[in-house]
């Protein structure tokens, strides 16, 4: 039996975690996009435009996993609402403990953990 109240706990932490973050993020994006306009920076010529064009895709690219991750923990909370946290959402298996340790958040178990796609029994590619 999963302690739900425990997660529940780990996932508000880390959702407040994330309300936190993404104010911060968007500063700075809003702070590199003013360096940027504020300065005569060609990014394919100068080297400083290089740098400004680096942090505002690695800014952008941080904001956007940090906005997917809060849809994760905000659904996780729905379903541990709902009563259906723990179990997959493709086989309704339990899902392992170790595995909500390791990613409260995931509404899978690992045999499902390519999501709904690797249940429709296309077996998933292994580097070769």
């Amino acid at each position: 039996m999963v302690d739900v109240e425990r997660f529940r706990i780990l996932l508000q932490e880390e959702r407040r975690r994330k309300l936190v973050l993404l104010p911060a993020l968007r500063r700075d994006i809003s702070s590199v996009n003013a360096a940027r306009q504020d300065s005569n920076v060609d990014d394919e010529h100068d080297p400083e435009g290089a740098t400004i064009a680096f942090e505002l895709s690695q800014a952008s690219a941080l904001l956007e996993q940090s906005r997917q991750g809060l849809a994760q923990i905000e659904a996780a909370l729905e379903r541990i609402d709902a009563g259906t946290y723990g179990s997959c959402a493709v086989c309704g298996e339990h899902i392992a403990d170790g595995r909500l340790e390791a990613r409260p958040w995931t509404p899978y178990c690992i045999r499902h953990s390519a999501g709904p796609a690797g249940a429709a029994g296309t077996p998933r590619r292994t580097g070769t």
